[in-house]
């Protein structure tokens, strides 16, 4: 009798999209990120990262933008988005990612997380940056975003409309 296939080891991460009245702000990983896929130049996606062992999700959040950005959050943000991506061999232990999104509304401010740069360049991270909609919309550089459609939901949460329950992104 064989056994069945083993259940994906999945890492779970939260992300905040971090947004003011009209931009979202962006971090920039750089390779060898496992994100950032051979012969890209980066990925701008939103700051966050792992939840700890033991950590919830709220709390792994609100570590990871003060370390990145230097936000500080109060408040519980609400969950927007919901993104899995198969990745095989991701830091060696895991199949893939779990990113869970917040939506965090706050003015604009000079991002500037308790992480040193040194620390920032460990975790790959080359730039932190506010984006304006149409400009991701229109981009044609030679990095990516994550989602690679990350103009389509921002929009609606640019507009205003947050989701009942979390919306499932693609890639």
């Amino acid at each position: 009798m064989t056994e069945p296939p083993a259940a994906p080891r999945l890492r779970r991460t939260v992300r905040a999209v971090i947004l003011d009245e009209d931009c979202v702000l962006l971090c920039r990983f750089r390779p060898p990120h496992p994100a950032v896929p051979p012969h890209v130049t980066g990925i701008w996606a939103a700051p966050g990262g792992g939840v700890e062992p033991g950590e919830l999700p709220l709390e792994a959040l609100r570590r990871e933008l003060h370390e990145e950005t230097g936000l500080v959050v109060d408040a519980d943000p609400p969950h927007v988005w919901h993104q899995e991506l198969a990745m095989p061999g991701l830091e060696g232990a895991y199949d893939g990612l779990v990113n869970d999104y917040f939506l965090v509304r706050t003015a604009r401010f000079e991002p500037r997380g308790a992480f040193s740069d040194e620390e920032l360049a460990a975790e790959l991270i080359s730039e932190l940056r506010w984006w304006r909609h149409a400009d991701i919309a229109g981009y044609h550089g030679p990095d990516l975003f994550s989602p690679r459609d990350l103009a389509t939901p921002l929009a609606a949460l640019i507009d205003g409309v947050v989701p009942d329950q979390p919306l499932t992104l693609g890639l």
